[in-house]
Parts: C-alpha cells; sequence; structure tokens
C-alpha cells in the first residue's frame, strides 16, 4: 500500500509540530526541511485546521502548534481521514472495474484483508508514539555501585 502524498505531508507535518511544540512554526518551515510545495503544504495544513489537528495563528508572529496532544493523535483516523480510498486494485472500484477474473478470482479478498491489518496496526498508534524520547522527561537514574568491603 502507498500513502498519497496528502497523507505523507499531514504526517510530516504533525511530526514536526509535535518534535517542536515550544515554538509556533511557520508553513516555510516545514516546506523548505522536507523540499516540498509550500502550496501544496497550505492546503494540507488547512485541512487539518478543520479537523482540529492544528491550530494556526495569525499575524506577524503567528504559525502554527498542535491543535491536540500528540497521545490523542491516532495515526490510523489520520490516515482514513487524509486518503481518498484503499482500492488497492481495480477490482475494488466497481464504477472502473473491467477485469474479466472479477467474479472468480479470490485477490480481491486477500488484498482487503491486507488493507484492514495495515489499518489495524496504525490503529494502535498516536503521534506520541511516533516521536523519539523525550530526553528532558525520560532521563534514567544513575546506577549507583556500591562496593562491599570483604571480610
Amino acid at each position: 500500500m502507498r500513502l498519497t502524498s496528502f497523507t505523507d505531508y499531514s504526517l510530516r507535518t504533525l511530526l514536526y509540530l509535535a518534535a517542536n511544540r515550544d515554538r509556533l512554526v511557520t508553513i516555510q518551515d516545514i516546506a523548505d526541511l522536507h523540499v516540498i510545495s509550500k502550496n501544496h503544504l497550505m492546503k494540507v495544513v488547512y485541512q487539518l485546521g478543520l479537523s482540529g489537528l492544528v491550530e494556526t495563528v495569525r499575524g506577524r508572529n503567528g504559525g502554527l502548534r498542535l491543535g491536540k496532544e500528540p497521545k490523542d493523535i491516532n495515526i490510523g483516523e489520520l490516515v482514513r481521514a487524509t486518503e481518498t480510498d484503499f482500492f488497492m486494485a481495480e477490482c475494488f472500484d466497481k464504477a472502473v472495474d473491467t477485469c474479466p477474473l472479477t467474479n472468480d478470482c479470490k485477490l480481491k479478498h486477500t488484498l482487503n484483508d491486507a488493507t484492514r491489518a495495515f489499518l489495524a496496526v496504525l490503529d494502535q498508534q498516536t503521534l506520541a508514539d511516533m516521536l523519539p524520547p523525550d530526553p528532558v522527561h525520560n532521563q534514567t537514574k544513575p546506577i549507583r555501585i556500591i562496593r562491599r568491603s570483604v571480610s
């Protein structure tokens, strides 16, 4: 399965915003980092804003920030919302299906099962799961070794 660029850019945008929660981020920042079209990214951010995943701050010092906590953004839900369909083969779309094998072919069922499994894995993940560990909050305590004297 291949995700559309719209979904890819949505994920990249949310990951970048989650990694930069201490400041407002501009669309240009994200476009420059990933070398992607600012115009296309504006459409992505607009849709993410409508869904409440991104907040926009207008004005001279404006920018973008996450609209929800990373732990509350489910990757499976995001992919379903940003993908237009999950047609893995022509036979998935009756409007364009011209395959003479459709009635007897079992491939469609296998691909459908694979798609469901793919989405089930994504449903178990949140944006927080996709982020690297936070070094400030995930520091392990140093281990102290105390040498006992042998009597």
